[in-house]
């Protein structure tokens, strides 16, 4: 009893904000309800947090032992996958959908002369359907658009060549109101078929050539001065531009496809599988796989593929004997399945179809990592050092890593820091920040190089402690990685230092910022190669973390400096004033001129009598003249 709740309750901590379908099943490992959601974390949630349920409800919740999700783009596509399964599996629980209603399709009939119109049933022997759309108002829109561009007829007449030849019909109202081309009296009869394979590119959205022969027209009548038509054409094309192309969750075309997506950790293999049965997917999970020494992907993934397959035997698939029209996948396999077609595709809808088997291992990666860091933190640090590691391909693990930045105005006040990360969290004790001493001007790279050394000498071979001038101490380990945050100025002005000055063999990287100032992209290695950063990568946030730290202790000690240097005025001229008197006055008055416009009583409210008396000398004179 209390195993299935802890793996239900683990489910639940784990489930992504995304839309999606839900499955849940009981403890025969049947589905007994599906449901979709446009937040799948709210809506399971939900069933097991809500005592207020109906008596119906509560049952379901009873009998619940396990949970699946399959993650989409959008509502709309989890409206349609939720058909899909319910019509597929004919949950117990489900009552709307399981009476074989569908959402509505388009057709173009097999007809001499077709026509197009919104449908609910499916008979491919008499046409080609598109779709379905999971809003009704999606169709007439496209069939609005359809009849507006396009003078196709509307009605159920049986026409042919031999029954235009024979006259058999006469033009209706819809011809003179300029809405059919008539074509039940041969009219256009040599256009029709123009406009239906135009019809068809719009339908599956490949309708660029239209809307550049429109965009032409446009130009065209603008250039005669025909803006009213110019207009016309216009409302046209901006129709087109904004349709959008049928979803991949049903596509009516015929074929059955088994779809794997592929993700990967250091521990751990993802291999997701979505089963496409006459056009629709019907079926969808996630397998785990774990990882052992010297197996490559392609092995990995051969193994998922006879397990799916094993596992859908011996559960009695109704349709696992059915013909498979091919296995579409991200890479080859090692092993090809006999009489099978390996797919990877490029483009189209079967290319959604594997970006949507991708994105659903991703999720549930990303989902299980979630847990495992809820329970011990320390694992996201881990997989993320390694994720540099592996991107930087360093010999050894950046358990150390230590980050160097400059701030200066114009030159004036320049100063640097270093902060240090130890396991993926700041050290703040290790920190350290430095004045600039030998450098004139605003130079970043000798400011660099100057820093550098001051903070990695006493490690070379030729240094002795007796001969360390330094205030800084502390008992320090070389780090495992030095970042610099300035690009490859700043990376090859370390290297000189580090690498050919002191001899230390430390390696070292530039992190590269991007419009927004983040970190896209690490230079690394002799020369220096470009490591491109996803920006939805755990790794991007960290470096943009390292790099927010050392920015803010660079500029909070320039802040600092400069503030030292205002204060450095013409109170340093004056004897018997110490530091701390000078940061009270400028506390207390703001600046120099609020000081020499102060009181006598005022100052010795703030700094005492004699001192007071001191700063109002030295201002105005003796107190008696």
């Amino acid at each position: 009893m209390e195993d299935y709740r802890e793996n239900i309750k683990q489910i639940l901590s784990q489930l992504p904000s995304k839309p999606g379908v839900y499955q849940y099943i009981d403890e025969n490992g049947t589905i007994i309800y599906v449901g979709k959601a446009k937040n799948l974390k709210r809506r399971v949630s939900s069933y097991f947090v809500n005592r207020r349920h109906n008596n119906k409800t509560r049952q379901l919740v009873a009998h619940i032992r396990n949970i699946k999700y399959i993650v989409v783009e959008s509502e709309q596509d989890a409206f349609l996958l939720e058909n899909n399964l319910i019509k597929q599996y004919q949950p117990h629980y489900n009552i709307l959908l399981k009476d074989g209603k569908s959402y509505p399709s388009l057709c173009i009939t097999k007809e001499s002369y077709p026509r197009v119109f919104k449908t609910r049933n499916i008979d491919r022997k008499k046409g080609e359907y598109f779709g379905p759309y999971s809003f009704s108002n999606t169709v007439d829109l496209v069939l609005e658009l359809i009849y507006q561009l396009y003078p196709i007829r509307t009605c159920k007449l049986l026409i042919t060549d031999d029954t235009i030849e024979k006259k058999k019909h006469k033009v209706c109202l819809k011809y003179h109101l300029k809405k059919c081309c008539g074509i039940c009296e041969g009219f256009d009869k040599d256009k029709y078929d123009d406009y239906i394979k135009d019809i068809r590119k719009i339908i599956v959205g490949d309708a660029s050539v239209i809307a550049k022969g429109m965009e032409k027209e446009m130009q065209q009548l603008a250039a005669q001065m025909k803006y009213e038509q110019a207009q016309q054409i216009k409302e046209r094309y901006l129709l087109i531009k904004k349709f959008e192309s049928k979803t991949v969750i049903t596509n009516t075309t015929k074929g059955n496809y088994l779809i794997y997506g592929y993700e990967e950790d250091r521990r751990c293999c993802y291999i997701s599988y979505l089963k496409v049965h006459n056009g629709s997917i019907t079926q969808g999970f996630v397998v785990e796989y774990q990882k052992k020494q010297d197996e490559s992907k392609e092995e990995i993934l051969s193994y998922a593929i006879d397990y799916i397959n094993q596992k859908n035997s011996n559960n009695n698939d109704k349709d696992t004997n059915e013909r498979i029209d091919g296995y579409i996948v991200p890479f080859l396999p090692t092993t090809k399945i006999e009489e099978q077609n390996y797919i990877i595709p490029q483009s189209g809808d079967k290319k959604k179809l594997l970006e949507l088997a991708m994105m659903n291992a991703k999720q549930y990666r990303k989902d299980i990592q979630r847990t495992e860091d809820k329970k011990d933190p320390s694992n996201k640090n881990q997989r993320i050092l390694e994720s540099l590691q592996q991107s930087l391909r360093l010999e050894k693990f950046p358990h150390l890593i230590e980050s160097f930045d400059n701030s200066n105005i114009q030159g004036t006040n320049a100063v640097a820091s270093c902060v240090v990360f130890k396991d993926g969290t700041p050290d703040r004790s290790m920190y350290s920040k430095f004045e600039i001493k030998t450098v004139v001007g605003a130079d970043d790279y000798a400011s660099m190089r100057e820093i550098a050394y001051r903070r990695y000498r006493r490690f070379s071979v030729d240094y002795s402690l007796e001969e360390d001038d330094s205030k800084d101490k502390r008992e320090r380990e070389l780090p495992d990685l030095i970042l610099a945050d300035g690009g490859l100025g700043q990376m090859n002005a370390l290297k000189e230092v580090v690498n050919e000055q002191l001899g230390l063999d430390i390696p070292i990287a530039g992190m590269v910022k991007d419009n927004r100032h983040r970190t896209a992209t690490l230079l690394y290695g002799d020369p220096a190669l470009q490591v491109d950063i996803n920006a939805n990568d755990e790794l991007f946030y960290f470096l943009t973390r390292i790099q927010d730290e050392v920015h803010r202790y660079a500029i909070t000690y320039h802040k600092q400096k400069r503030s030292k240097s205002q204060i450095h005025s013409e109170l340093d001229e004056i004897k018997g004033i110490g530091q701390k008197t000078k940061e009270v006055l400028i506390n207390r008055f703001k600046s120099v001129k609020g000081i020499k416009q102060a009181e006598i009583g005022q100052l010795s409210e703030a700094i005492g009598k004699s001192k007071a008396t001191i700063i109002y000398t030295h201002f105005h004179g003796n107190l008696g003249t």
